[in-house]
């Protein structure tokens, strides 16, 4: 399925990336976070499950056991201070 990632802040820089339209077959948001750490060092890094990372699905937060489906928007930032 297809949908869309977004990447913020210190995750956009590790990722090389702010955005990107990814075919996936994770069925939950946890599992995306794996399959995108699973691409490189510096995703495995950004994405570690010991780092603070905030998660979003169509722009509501949600948590790693969210479902997936086609043409969903994905977002991964750092929490925000402030």
């Amino acid at each position: 399925m297809n949908i869309t990632v977004r990447y913020f802040a210190s995750i956009r820089e590790a990722m090389g990336t702010g955005s990107e339209d990814l075919d996936t077959s994770a069925t939950t948001v946890g599992a995306l976070r794996e399959e995108l750490m699973a691409r490189s060092e510096a995703a495995a890094v950004a994405l570690a499950h010991g780092k603070a990372v905030r998660m979003a699905l169509n722009q509501d937060m949600c948590s790693g056991d969210a479902p997936l489906k086609a043409g969903d928007e994905v977002a991964f930032f750092p929490p925000v201070t402030g």
